[in-house]
């Protein structure tokens, strides 16, 4: 498997890592209510609405991410650019998760668009493969 396929695969576990803090606030609410979980995490506070957001925005986030693997990889576009591009984002993930359960807003923001720029960029490696083979044409 390539290091982006793996980078996808270990994106798809941070968002379940993320989720994490959130069942433990919720156990810390009175336990899971496995009823209206949902419901349960809108009343979370502090911590555990932070790693609610966080686990969210995870899932946001992978969706670009494993958008723009799939395009550099059916494009047959790969390559080291296509490989940094994958572990800067996992790394910027990692960063991100980090800093938003430790409430550092605006370095979470840069760290943000870090991973946002690594996945279109990645979306956009099929342009450069092709103004590569059409120079060298």
């Amino acid at each position: 498997m390539s290091i982006p396929f793996w980078c996808v695969f270990i994106a798809a576990i941070l968002i379940y890592i993320a989720r994490i803090p959130v069942a433990k606030a919720m156990k810390e609410q009175g336990g899971y209510d496995n009823h209206n979980p949902r419901a349960q995490q809108a009343r979370l506070t502090g911590l555990g609405a932070r790693a609610v957001a966080a686990h969210q925005n995870s899932f946001e986030a992978f969706m670009l991410f494993a958008v723009g693997v799939l395009m550099a990889h059916t494009t047959q576009t790969q390559g080291w650019f296509v490989d940094l591009l994958a572990i800067v984002f996992i790394i910027a993930r990692i960063v991100y998760l980090y800093l938003y359960l430790n409430d550092k807003a605006s370095m979470r923001s840069l760290v943000w668009t870090v991973g946002l720029v690594c996945s279109l960029l990645l979306m956009l490696t099929p342009v450069y493969r092709y103004w590569v083979l059409s120079t060298l044409q």
